[in-house]
């Protein structure tokens, strides 16, 4: 890696950036959480990587495929980008073990509360362990942020730029 590594904030999804609907593979769908664009300039203004990581078994249960998942996540980097706020990366597991889809129906090591997706991003991008985080709205987010070594914050909703200056306050500040 050439970049100086970095802390990172891995932020779940559904429940984190957009409200959480069920099943949202298209953009039609996205209601944005309160505070999203404040709160992505915020760890971006702090030095954070931000990445999005999410579990997306919609894909296995046949609902939409793996495409229309990027296409969303392009559209929401996008969306994000022209208020200001900037997402370096998704990662999501379209898998299920009890998937519809017989190509996603497969427990495997991505799908949270498995740390995968986090080590996967820890790896390809110039991340530093120390000072990094998970920001989830379900215990599953927290389990995979301590399985990757990493401190884990569980949103329940409001405002999410609130949440995230709160969590800011308690982590140690990034050097550059």
């Amino acid at each position: 890696m050439n970049a100086a590594a970095r802390p990172a904030a891995f932020l779940d999804r559904d429940g984190v950036l957009n409200i959480d609907d069920g099943y949202i593979g298209t953009r039609d769908r996205i209601r944005w959480m309160p505070g999203v664009v404040t709160a992505i300039r915020a760890l971006n203004d702090a030095g954070y990587l931000v990445f999005v990581i999410t579990n997306q078994s919609g894909v296995a249960r046949g609902m939409f495929s793996e495409q229309d998942v990027r296409d969303l996540h392009d559209w929401m980097r996008d969306e994000l980008q022209h208020d200001g706020a900037h997402i370096d990366d998704f990662r999501f597991c379209p898998h299920h073990a009890a998937g519809s889809v017989a190509d996603y129906a497969v427990d495997c090591e991505c799908r949270k509360p498995k740390p995968g997706m986090l080590r996967d991003l820890m790896s390809a991008w110039p991340v530093r362990a120390q000072g990094s985080f998970v920001i989830g709205d379900k215990p599953i987010d927290v389990e995979a942020a301590k399985a990757a070594g990493l401190p884990g914050f569980l949103f329940t909703g409001g405002d999410l730029a609130v949440f995230v200056d709160q969590v800011l306050r308690t982590m140690e500040r990034p050097r550059e």
